[in-house]
């Protein structure tokens, strides 16, 4: 049986006057199919509505590591061994040409299903392309992280921006033309603030960075999807909880199917099924897949600092260790306490922080805005639908990137981004 943590995978690896109009487009003619702004997120888009693909075998790839924090090696519990060196992947072409650097969203790797689509989009356009680990995925907080307590976007981008400084280095035979940059969701703000870095240092004078699905304001985001975690749920009570219900309805649909098989293209199917979610249903199921991933980092950065929050300072942990007690008490720490219990006071003794608005004003997009603004090279592709933005939000984009947005009508939360026209237009931005 299917359990819904490899359901949840899937989903990450998670509305507006300016004298530049932002590229609008029309719902009739834009031609996606998925009003529905929860659908669109789980499901995405209908196979025969991608664009054309190389295969993994016509990839010419490998995946390379990176020694950031030698001193990790010895800090690290047993079971993070694995994790001393930061992982990434390099799909190389045979001659000169661009590299473009792909950065994850929440809690992803770089492996994930959404870096792998773009991946192999960029490849097959001729690029090189490196495809790097979220700042708040357990691997890049273990191994590459100053602070292992991701969240302040300075921080992170900055975490960020020594690993792509590192990859270069490994790889000096590498013919690059230029450097390019993108990240999706949360990965698209981290884009932002290494294309400011970048501006000072100049170790890669990125000719363009494309910002796809980015939360404005970090906190309104991370709220938006957290709140989906109490959505009531029809079916659902003393007898049978949501993942009961969720599991019952794959079930009956493998059973009809008569094979088991979990991608993006059966998502779609099966919200075709009589077994479809409900909006409900699929609200919860975009908020625990964060939850989890919250969790994920909750338990990580408590662990890698010693803090004794969720696992006893002098608790010993070895590979045959049960994680999953700890992991139920992370579970119930959301993001406000982990903001609260472990960004907060490391930032406080770090950067000297105030409040928890300073915090989220530092860590969102508004602290970019006069950079954003003046820089042509930096676009934004978003869905006026997406669940993470919030109020005002799209009105920023409008007067902050003119017409370097593009806005379409519907996709939900990075749901579009494998459709045929967005991976045109995608590729059209970077050929320039």
């Amino acid at each position: 049986m299917p359990s819904l943590a490899r359901l949840a995978a899937l989903l990450g690896g998670l509305a507006f006057c300016v004298s530049a109009m932002a590229a609008d487009v029309d719902a009739e003619s834009y031609g996606y199919p998925l009003a529905n702004p929860f659908e669109a997120t789980i499901a995405t888009t209908p196979p025969e509505l991608r664009p054309t693909l190389p295969a993994d075998g016509d990839i010419s790839q490998r995946d390379y590591s990176v020694r950031l924090r030698p001193d990790r090696e010895f800090e690290l519990l047993d079971n993070f061994w694995p994790v001393t060196r930061l992982h990434y992947r390099l799909a190389q072409q045979k001659g000169r040409a661009p590299l473009i650097f792909i950065i994850a969203g929440t809690g992803a790797h770089y492996a994930s299903g959404t870096t792998e689509y773009l991946k192999k989009l960029f490849y097959g356009a001729g690029f090189h392309v490196v495809q790097l680990s979220s700042p708040t995925s357990y691997d890049f907080m273990a191994a590459a992280s100053r602070s292992a307590t991701p969240g302040y976007s300075p921080d992170d981008a900055d975490d960020l921006y020594r690993v792509m400084q590192a990859v270069r280095a490994q790889h000096p035979k590498l013919e690059v033309s230029e450097f390019l940059l993108t990240g999706y969701s949360l990965g698209a703000l981290h884009a932002a603030f290494v294309s400011q870095i970048d501006e000072t240092r100049r170790a890669f004078d990125f000719k363009r960075v494309l910002l796809l699905n980015p939360p404005v304001n970090l906190y309104t985001s991370i709220t938006n999807l957290d709140k989906l975690v109490q959505t009531k749920v029809q079916g659902i009570d003393n007898s049978t909880n949501f993942y009961d219900l969720v599991l019952s309805k794959l079930t009956r649909y493998f059973n009809d199917k008569g094979y088991l098989d979990i991608n993006e293209a059966m998502l779609y199917d099966f919200q075709q099924s009589t077994e479809r979610l409900s909006d409900e249903q699929m609200a919860m199921l975009i908020g625990t897949s964060f939850r989890f991933s919250s969790a994920d980092i909750v338990f990580t950065s408590d662990l890698l600092n010693r803090r004794g929050l969720i696992t006893p300072r002098d608790y010993r942990i070895t590979e045959s260790t049960s994680l999953t007690p700890f992991f139920q008490m992370a579970l119930r720490c959301d993001f406000d306490c982990y903001i609260a219990e472990q960004l907060m006071p490391m930032w406080r003794a770090r950067h000297d922080g105030g409040s928890l608005n300073q915090l989220v004003d530092k860590s969102s997009m508004y602290a970019l805005e006069e950079y954003l603004r003046g820089s042509d090279k930096v676009s934004v592709m978003h869905n006026a639908d997406d669940l993470i933005l919030g109020q005002g939000d799209i009105g920023f984009l409008r007067r902050t990137f003119g017409d370097r947005l593009t806005l379409y009508p519907r996709g939900g939360h990075c749901g579009n981004l494998n459709y045929r026209v967005n991976a045109d237009a995608m590729l059209e931005f970077f050929r320039g």
